[in-house]
């Protein structure tokens, strides 16, 4: 694996050329970056949709089901959809988390190097 040289240091004003965009494009370290967020960010998608579709068809065709009284006033629907509301919340969270903790370190060395600054 060869080691690239660095852009020399720019001001402000410089943009990094096409050819240096096409470079941190194809270099492993952005590939890694993406291969990161997306081993998180799909299977996460997936599951939420997923989760979202099934309270949907359980609101359409299992209305005996949803309609089961938990505690009062209180039924399976209303619990099911207040925690579409939790899991979207939790979903923000950890991946706020998790892309401060290993995304963000990643990015900001590629834009490091890209603004001439490693």
């Amino acid at each position: 694996m060869a080691t690239e040289t660095p852009p020399p240091s720019r001001t402000p004003a410089q943009l990094p050329s096409a050819e240096e965009f096409v470079a941190v494009q194809e270099s492993a370290e952005f590939g890694e970056l993406r291969r990161t967020h997306r081993s998180f960010a799909f299977p996460l998608t997936f599951a939420f949709i997923a989760w979202y579709l099934l309270y949907v068809l359980l609101s359409n065709y299992a209305g005996d089901f949803m309609g089961t009284k938990v505690a009062g006033n209180v039924n399976v629907a209303l619990v099911l959809g207040l925690a579409q509301f939790l899991t979207t919340f939790l979903i923000a969270w950890w991946y706020a988390r998790r892309a401060a903790a290993r995304l963000d370190p990643q990015a900001e060395a590629i834009k490091s190097r890209m603004e001439g600054g490693a």
